[in-house]
Parts: structure tokens; sequence; C-alpha cells
């Protein structure tokens, strides 16, 4: 921390169900580190994402913006370098900026304002899943995503995402270590360092000491199961996913919510180092912890599985922060991951004015000092199973 501006270190997660964390974890998670860090956090029960989808998603959460204004509509739409985000806002500012792990930039940029990237991403960064929208129904990865991430379900000792969200966490880790090397240098920056995990993400397959920890689970099942008749939405979304050719059980559902389960406790524990390092290396009170999630995930709810609709299962996302300035409390009224690059450039000390001009966003810094917002959330979505453009609004 230099002066009035503090570390950040942002913990983003794939695909996290929101439903799940009423006032952080719900307590039949077993994430004693995720509780710990919600006991001193800012905590904002309806939170959403701007889009349920991974790259316009994470394109949003980075500038602040809508998918109208950054362009990004799909997978495979690429992330143009004009657009500031809040790894440029705050390197303005005089701060050291890195990304560990999958932010799933399409194009050639691959920094977006970073100045360092610890790892590759795993997803590609070209146009093959570019969407064939006469034919809306239809995915261009049924090869990659569809049902066998239900039929497949269980357990796994390693996975390509488990080795992946490994380094992730090893080298962020590492890095932290490094940070706190230079903290007595007299012209250390102060830094923000994101993590993104690609957990609970499907394929549904976690570790065994995580599975075993959900034998006994009393939510394996969805409190709505298939509906007899799905809206027109909702049954592209099924052909998209190719379900008629999968015949779904109560057990692959079970299995399926089970390993998604104990893959929030995999992550549980990165969260529990990353902590335990700050803690150690005398960081922990200066730096600013911000823990969220791109996008939810149905896991079963009216039939449905993944994202790309707007029920809460799909656009309803976590999101704590935790450190110095914020006092920790539940706030219920609503709020989007466009508001987390005005909350970081406020919190960082910078002039909302420069900042502003570039956000959909409003920053929750008075929110978490007491003051009543009524700002609607607003979500846009017009990927794969859309006809149109879709949108919704949040009250």
């Amino acid at each position: 921390m230099t002066a009035s501006k503090p570390n950040i270190l942002i913990i983003m997660v794939d695909q996290l169900n929101g439903t799940f964390f009423p006032d952080g974890p719900a307590d039949f998670l077993h994430a004693p580190h995720m509780k710990a860090l919600a006991a001193r956090a800012a905590r904002f029960r309806n939170n959403y994402t701007s889009s349920p989808l991974c790259a316009p998603a994470r394109a949003s959460f980075m500038a602040g913006q809508l998918p109208s204004r950054t362009q990004v509509y799909d997978n495979a739409a690429e992330y143009i370098s004009s657009i500031p985000t809040f790894a440029h806002h705050l390197r303005r500012a005089g701060y050291y900026t890195a990304l560990s792990g999958k932010m799933h930039f399409v194009g050639p940029d691959q920094l977006h304002g970073f100045e360092e990237r610890l790892t590759t991403d795993i997803y590609p960064a070209d146009f093959g899943w570019t969407p064939d929208y006469r034919k809306p129904g239809e995915r261009i990865d049924w090869w990659y995503h569809n049902m066998g991430s239900v039929t497949g379900a269980g357990v796994a000792e390693i996975t390509n995402q488990m080795e992946y969200d490994d380094e992730v966490a090893f080298l962020a880790n590492q890095k932290l270590y490094q940070l706190s090397r230079e903290n007595d240098d007299q012209y250390r920056r102060p830094w923000c360092l994101t993590v993104s995990f690609t957990h609970p993400h499907d394929p549904y397959v976690a570790r065994r000491k995580f599975w075993d920890l959900y034998e006994d689970c009393a939510h394996l099942m969805p409190q709505v199961g298939m509906l007899e008749e799905q809206d027109p939405h909702s049954a592209r979304i099924l052909h998209s996913c190719d379900y008629a050719r999968f015949a779904i059980t109560g057990e692959h559902v079970r299995r399926s919510r089970q390993a998604y389960f104990a893959n929030i406790s995999y992550l549980d524990e990165k969260v529990g180092e990353f902590v335990d390092t700050l803690a150690r290396t005398r960081m922990l009170d200066e730096t600013l912890i911000f823990f969220c999630s791109d996008h939810g995930d149905m896991l079963g709810e009216r039939g449905l599985w993944f994202k790309m609709n707007f029920f809460e299962g799909s656009a309803r996302v976590p999101l704590m922060i935790a450190g110095p300035g914020v006092t920790p409390g539940l706030h219920l009224a609503p709020t989007s991951n466009l508001d987390v690059t005005p909350t970081l450039c406020d919190l960082a000390g910078i002039s909302m004015d420069e900042v502003m001009p570039w956000t959909d966003g409003e920053s929750l810094v008075p929110v978490i000092g007491g003051e009543e917002r009524t700002t609607p959330v607003l979500m846009e979505y017009a990927a794969e199973a859309s006809y149109a453009p879709l949108v919704c609004i949040r009250e």
C-alpha cells in the first residue's frame, strides 16, 4: 500500500451460481475460507452479470460497459483495444497490473491494460467459436459443450482445467511473494493482481477429497425440475446443448451438482492460500480483496444447464469486497458486475470524473457507506440460442 492507494487482489471464478451465496457461501457449502472472507466483506446478495456468457461477461467486467457498447456479444467477438478497462485506469494512477488465468480475450490484444500475464488463457483467442446466427438453435461447438458434461460427471484427480487452475494459483501466489519483497522499495507501486479461475465451470468433474464432502448433501437435486413446456428461448437453449441426444437421469443430475459443489470447495482452498500468503507477507491489512464470478450455472433448474439466460441461476453472481475502507455488511439492492470497474477506481482514489464517461456502472462505495441505491440493473444477451438480442432489467 502506498499512501492512500491500497493493493487490490481480484479473485474471479467461472460460472458460479450466486443463489448459493445469499450472504456469503450457503451453510451447506464446505467453504471455510470464503466464509471467513465474507465475514469481513461487503456482500452483495443481488449482484448480476452484464451478460450470461463467458466472453461478453468478461469484456463487460473489465470495462464496466454493456455488450452493446463493447460489441462483444458472443465467445468469438473481438475485444477491441481502444476500450479502456480497469487495468488501464489503474495503470494511469500508478498501479502495477497483472493477470493470472482466464479472461477470454478474443483478438490480438491479450493484455487490455494488464502489464503482465502470468499464464496463457485456457480458451482460444481466435474466431473459431463464431455462432451461425442463421441457425439460432445450434452451437458451433457442439463437439465441446453439450450434455456430455452432465452424463460424464464424476471424480478425477487431474483434468486440463485442474492443471490450469493449479498453475493459475501457483503463479499468483508466487507473484504475491515477489510483490511483498518490493514492499520496502521507495519506488514501489501499488499493485492490482487479478486471479481468474476456470472452475467451477463444467465439465462437472472434481477431485475425490472435495467430492466426498458432499456425499450426504441435501441439495443435489434442483428445486424445480424439467418443465413440461419451455418458453421459446429455453427450448432453443436445450436444443443448442444437444439435449435430445442424451437421456439425463436423476443420478446424472446429482453427480453433476455434487461435482460442482466440490469444485467450489476446491476454489475455497485456493482462496485460503491467497489470504494466508497476504497475512504471512504482512500485506493483508493493506489489500482490497474482490471475489466475483462472470456468470452463473442453472445446474438443472427448470431442466436447464450452463447459462445463456436471465434466470437467477444463470444471471446472479456473487460479489464480496473486503479490505481497508470497506465496512462489512450485507447489501440487498440490485448491483452489477458493471459496477466493479468504477468501484475499484473509487477505492483506489481515482477521480470518478475521469472514469464515469467510460463505464455504464456505478461505484458501490456509497452503497457500502450506507446510501440507498435505486438504479436498475441491465443485462443483455445476443449469442447462441437467440433469434434477436435479449435484454433484462432487474429493479
